[in-house]
């Protein structure tokens, strides 16, 4: 797509708005779906790839992105209010850190993250909210007549896409936190359960070059392992790929047991995924539960609305630090040191006892 450059360099901000009162407040929140339809029409449109890194007018934006030029103001003006571009006195606009994010080729980049919980779909849940609040079941099945995922991949095949590239992109950025963060030292296999494409299992093998590792999830999972794992592949030599369901048994042997993101489940789920790992690890084995927690205060907007979400969809939910921390115990497992990934996820660290 084609990036804007323009001669202007006057970028004097335009004064931020105060703080409104709380009747004020409440009508904002109460527009959200205003907030974030703008977000999904930018990342459609492509408008912060079209932004280059100097000030564009929304006559210059609208010619690179094929739109109106009036339009497409009244959406970048709706943006700039919360922080997404920027509008300068001089009426061009301007990218901000969190507009850049929307850019396809930014290395941290949510485009495909803010499309995913925007699809067509979201909408006509949201509105039944009530009605899972009042059941504690989802309502996904009643709308659409079948299950979230057979939905997906059968009736939206487009929106299943966009859950791919999305849950893809998301974990090749929290892959690196983790390898970051976990000592192997002692480790000789590690074991990725529900893991994925298995970005993490790769970013660790990479990092530890003496270390070999197992990534277990269902066929049509492994079946888009991550490149680096499959044959061919530069860890495909230290790497094993087994298909699995991790609530039916994990026949796999290891030191340490990663699992991230996947007890979000019905209770009986996640209790037969956790005796699964015990049943499977030798005693003294580390155990790595990866979570975000909806009690976690500098992402608590993010993580409850997710909450909310899976309740629509899967019936699911997000925990506490003190419901993981019950649910770890219950399933028999010793709970160690408990520490941030990244500003969104946490890390467990557990032991299987002798």
């Amino acid at each position: 797509m084609t990036t804007v450059s323009t001669t202007s360099t006057h970028t004097t901000p335009v004064q931020p708005v105060p703080t409104p009162q709380p009747a004020m407040r409440l009508r904002e929140i109460v527009f959200g779906a205003a907030r974030s339809a703008a977000v999904r029409a930018a990342a459609r449109l492509g408008v912060a790839d079209a932004l280059g890194e100097t000030p564009a007018t929304a006559a210059e934006l609208a010619q690179a992105v094929k739109t109106q030029p009036v339009p497409l103001q009244r959406l970048l003006r709706a943006l700039s209010c919360y922080g997404i571009f920027t509008e300068n006195a001089d009426g061009t606009f301007a990218h901000t850190e969190m507009s850049r994010l929307l850019r396809a080729d930014d290395p941290h980049s949510l485009r495909d993250i803010s499309l995913w919980c925007t699809e067509p779909w979201t909408w006509e849940v949201w509105p039944r909210l009530d009605d899972a609040v009042r059941s504690g079941g989802n309502v996904f099945e009643d709308v659409f007549g079948k299950e979230f995922f057979d939905y997906l991949h059968q009736d939206a095949h487009e929106s299943a896409q966009v859950f791919n590239r999305a849950m893809t992109t998301s974990s090749m950025q929290s892959a690196l936190d983790v390898a970051a963060l976990l000592d192997l030292t002692g480790v000789s296999v590690v074991a990725d359960i529900g893991g994925g494409q298995g970005h993490v299992l790769a970013s660790l093998l990479e990092k530890h070059p003496s270390v070999s590792g197992t990534l277990m999830d269902l066929p049509g999972v492994i079946a888009r392992a991550d490149e680096r794992l499959r044959e061919g592949g530069a860890l495909a030599g230290r790497a094993t790929i087994v298909a699995g369901d991790c609530r039916e048994g994990i026949p796999v042997a290891a030191d340490l047991y990663i699992i991230k993101n996947i007890l979000e489940w019905d209770d009986d789920s996640t209790r037969r995924a956790l005796r699964a790992v015990i049943a499977a690890a030798r005693p003294g084995a580390r155990v790595v539960v990866i979570e975000n927690l909806v009690d976690d205060t500098p992402s608590m907007r993010f993580t409850t609305a997710m909450d909310l979400l899976l309740l629509l969809n899967v019936g699911g939910a997000k925990h506490t630090r003190q419901s993981l921390v019950d649910r770890l115990s219950d399933a028999g497992l010793s709970i160690g040191e408990i520490r941030p990934v990244n500003p969104y996820l946490h890390a467990f660290e557990c032991v299987v006892p002798g």
